[in-house]
């Protein structure tokens, strides 16, 4: 009986009404003044009330998704290193074929199966999403994802392209199925590149709370998890193993809503060779410690610089502005953060480039940040490359298998692939 099923939501609510049914039944037999009897009545509110509570947690969790296992909830995870290959290509025709040291495994489906609206049927003409594994070679994480491949990955004229990259990021505890339902990633991209407003783009639904339940934001934690090295070393060295996707970080952005635009910006102002561009919708811009997180900085001389490090504002003034494009959203009246959002606006200098989505009201919640969604899918297409690089040709010769790039021959770029 998995943590996220139905028949755990059912059970638990028949054992909540069961729970009240016996407290009316009891009362009246514990309604002497006798400190048994006061005992006896404190444990059966207590008890019923604890029900009631697990239940509605239960159901709440079912719906959005916060932990996927009974082994998520309490801490319980595998994080050891697998050897994987890849079940399926991507090629064109969607034989099987093996990739060598490939960093993705499929997934169950399960949560996929719950979300509304995904493309189905021929995935030359509607796109796909997978869901999948992704392993962390240096990191030894696993970590769910759902990855959107367009319909032109799937057609033969795209057959040897490389495809650009948007890697968008849930919050905290959120999920990869928020990502997908609530959030509506994929089937908003997908609106936007067959209507031709985004070019076509492979976008990874991840969650950075790597080492659930405790939020590990982007930090490489001193003797802890290291959520930075997963997210930009490992999940690009995973991606690029087994998809067609770009190699250079021209082609790489990230996005995500509340702590996950904080680690979007974190990743690209900090790692700006592996992502050129990130959307954040509600961020922070300046990492602390807190009860879910704990200690994230260590301890020692070398905790200021962790900390100043992973404060952006500290950044912009006192190191190297790197040369990305960011897009920042906070709602004027709604949400606690514009004041923040503007001093981070009015603080960027060239070679950085910002942009901001300022509507006047909303909240920290989905319905805001879908009506900043396409704004933001739209503004990053902009900054990402199409790449120009092709998956190189194996062409055999004399009995041995050699390699050959050709780069020469390419589909030619549509109004929805040309860069603007």
């Amino acid at each position: 009986m998995g943590l996220t099923s139905e028949t755990t939501v059912y059970v638990a609510a028949a054992v909540a009404a069961v729970c009240v049914a016996l407290l009316v039944w009891v009362w009246p037999r514990l309604a002497s003044p006798s400190v048994r009897h006061v005992l006896g009545r404190l444990a059966a509110i207590g008890v019923t009330q604890v029900t009631i509570i697990a239940a509605f947690a239960c159901w709440l969790n079912s719906s959005y998704q916060f932990f996927g296992s009974w082994g998520e909830l309490f801490g319980n995870v595998d994080t050891a290193p697998v050897g994987v290959t890849q079940a399926a290509g991507h090629n064109s025709a969607g034989t099987a074929v093996a990739v060598k040291g490939a960093l993705v495994q499929p997934a169950s489906d399960e949560q996929l199966s719950r979300v509304s609206g995904l493309p189905s049927g021929n995935p030359a003409v509607n796109g796909k999403v997978e869901s999948v594994k992704v392993i962390g070679r240096r990191t030894g994480v696993v970590d769910p994802a759902f990855v959107y491949l367009p319909p032109q990955y799937f057609q033969k004229a795209y057959a040897r392209q490389r495809f650009p990259v948007v890697v968008a990021l849930s919050g905290y505890p959120g999920s990869i199925f928020n990502l997908a339902q609530y959030l509506r990633v994929s089937q908003t991209a997908g609106q936007l590149q067959r209507s031709g407003q985004m070019q076509p783009t492979i976008m990874v639904m991840i969650r950075p709370t790597i080492a659930p339940p405790r939020d590990t934001e982007c930090v490489n934690v001193p003797g802890g998890p290291q959520t930075e090295t997963f997210l930009a070393k490992d999940l690009p060295q995973a991606l690029k193993s087994v998809y067609r996707v770009g190699h250079d970080a021209s082609a790489w952005g990230v996005m995500g809503y509340s702590s996950g635009g904080t680690c979007a910006l974190q990743l690209t102002m900090r790692n700006p060779h592996v992502y050129t561009t990130a959307g954040a919708l509600s961020p922070d811009y300046k990492i602390k410690d807190d009860p879910t997180t704990g200690n994230l900085f260590g301890s020692g001389l070398g905790r200021v610089n962790r900390v100043n490090g992973h404060d952006l504002m500290w950044r912009l003034k006192h190191l190297p502005v790197p040369q990305v494009s960011v897009l920042v959203a906070e709602s004027k009246h709604g949400e606690r953060g514009y004041p923040q959002t503007v001093a981070f606006i009015n603080a960027v200098k060239a070679p950085m480039r910002v942009a901001s989505i300022l509507p006047e009201s909303g909240s920290h919640n989905f319905p805001t940040w879908v009506r900043e969604m396409p704004a933001t899918l739209k503004w990053m297409n902009e900054q990402l490359t199409f790449p120009q690089d092709v998956v190189p040709r194996h062409v055999p010769k004399k009995g041995h298998s050699t390699v050959r790039a050709e780069g020469t021959e390419q589909p030619k770029p549509t109004a929805s692939t040309r860069k603007k």
